[in-house]
């Protein structure tokens, strides 16, 4: 039985293994640059949520929108930034406009005070 006695090319070459070990370095390099530009991605994204609230903050009064209600326009604008759907940052837009001009109304701080999502500079 001369079957069993001949171990010529059995097992991977070694230029085989290389070229998987260069295949595998590419693979991680490539992952690694996606999850780059989507982090970047995500950093832009805030940057135009938090442009669009300091236009806002311009025309604000002594009473003006809470922490709250400027942290919820950012994060409705910013999922609509993402999306990229213009009705719903127009929508989101609008809203927080609705609030300024309800804090704008109030001329006095005891009423600014009582007014929700608002508060006295």
């Amino acid at each position: 039985m001369n079957l069993f006695n001949n171990k010529k090319g059995q097992g991977l070459s070694l230029t085989v293994i290389i070229v998987a070990a260069i295949a595998l370095i590419v693979l991680v390099v490539l992952v690694a640059i996606f999850l780059g530009r989507i982090s970047g991605t995500d950093t832009q994204i805030d940057a135009a949520a938090n442009a669009e609230l300091a236009k806002h903050k311009i025309s604000y009064g002594n009473c003006h929108p809470s922490d709250v209600a400027e942290e919820a326009f950012s994060l409705e604008y910013s999922a609509a930034e993402d999306a990229n759907d213009g009705s719903a940052r127009e929508s989101a837009t609008n809203d927080f406009k609705l609030v300024i001009s309800t804090c704008k109304a109030n001329a006095d701080q005891d009423s600014c005070i009582g007014t929700p999502g608002c508060e006295w500079e």
